[in-house]
């Protein structure tokens, strides 16, 4: 296969039922790296996204059972003559770091796997503690989200959640903040608004109790420099210094993710060709709204695997 300059990785809102499933059929590395997933677990992961309909959907089976989706891809990949050695950048969306970090050499697959599920649980719990949820806004430009998000945080915690691409803006927060945003949004010049079906206000203080939880898992696990440039949520900057990685991991569950920002850096840096695993193929169309003439490879299906 042709040789990507960057691999992307996906976030949580990527599952859906039967995720991985089609890979791990018709591919035995794919089948090897769930199973290996059910042992580490100490249960059956692809059980809960291959047959239990929406359970997949719950956080702390969806952020596993990506990750362990976005890695079999990548080792089916390598099977095919992908070198992941031979990279120029790496990064993933909120969750997608921990598979950025895992193919960046700076964690362990099993490592990663625990603490994703460790992090699912944690920012499930903190979920049910807190009504929060999420608020998309169309169209909206970061200075006009920040000023809403500022304007609802009289009612309750409201902050900008994701940076995602020009006019793809995310509020976090507890439900009053957003019913205020929301109610609030065209007097910002925000011509629309969506809720999002999610467990909760991701990327808010909504989780401080989940980042305090992954920061104390994270002072448990080796993490390695990358050995291929590695790209922070939390700075769209570079980051090699794994106590800096440990910190930031711990951060980006309560900060806004800068993913625009992190692919203007890419595009910056001369990087032309990437590669998006599955599951989904959001992260391409993001990319593409900042340059059209960019080459993305997604592998969201079996059949679109390359030739070796």
């Amino acid at each position: 296969m042709q040789q990507p300059q960057a691999i992307l990785f996906p976030g949580q809102g990527a599952q859906f039922p039967g995720m991985g499933k089609d890979f791990a059929a018709a591919f035995p590395l794919a089948g090897d790296t769930w199973a290996e997933a059910d042992r580490v677990l100490g249960f059956s992961l692809s059980d809960a996204c291959w047959n239990q309909g929406e359970e997949v959907h719950r956080t702390d089976i969806a952020q596993p059972g990506i990750y362990t989706t976005s890695v079999s891809v990548i080792r089916v990949l390598e099977s095919r003559g992908l070198e992941r050695s031979r990279l120029q950048f790496t990064a993933g969306l909120s969750l997608g770091e921990y598979t950025a970090l895992w193919c960046a050499g700076a964690i362990s697959f099993e490592d990663g796997l625990r603490l994703v599920r460790l992090r699912g649980e944690a920012m499930q719990r903190a979920s049910d503690q807190i009504k929060s949820s999420m608020t998309s806004l169309m169209g909206a430009s970061e200075e006009q989200a920040r000023a809403l998000a500022v304007h609802a945080a009289q009612a309750g915690i409201c902050q900008v959640a994701n940076l995602n691409a020009p006019g793809q803006v995310i509020l976090s927060g507890e439900l009053v903040a957003l019913d205020l945003a929301e109610a609030s949004a065209k007097d910002f010049g925000i011509r629309r608004t969506r809720r999002l079906v999610v467990a909760g206000g991701f990327h808010s203080e909504c989780m401080r109790p989940a980042a305090e939880a992954l920061a104390r898992a994270l002072c448990e696990v080796p993490i390695h420099p990358p050995r291929v440039p590695f790209v922070s949520n939390v700075t769209a900057a570079f980051s090699s210094d794994p106590a800096a990685i440990r910190q930031q991991l711990a951060a980006q569950v309560c900060a806004s993710v800068l993913w625009e920002r992190s692919m203007r850096l890419a595009l910056e840096k001369g990087i032309r060709s990437f590669l998006e695993p599955a599951p989904g193929e959001v992260l391409g169309g993001l990319l593409r709204k900042l340059d059209e003439g960019v080459g993305i490879l997604s592998v969201a299906r079996p059949e679109q695997v390359p030739a070796a």
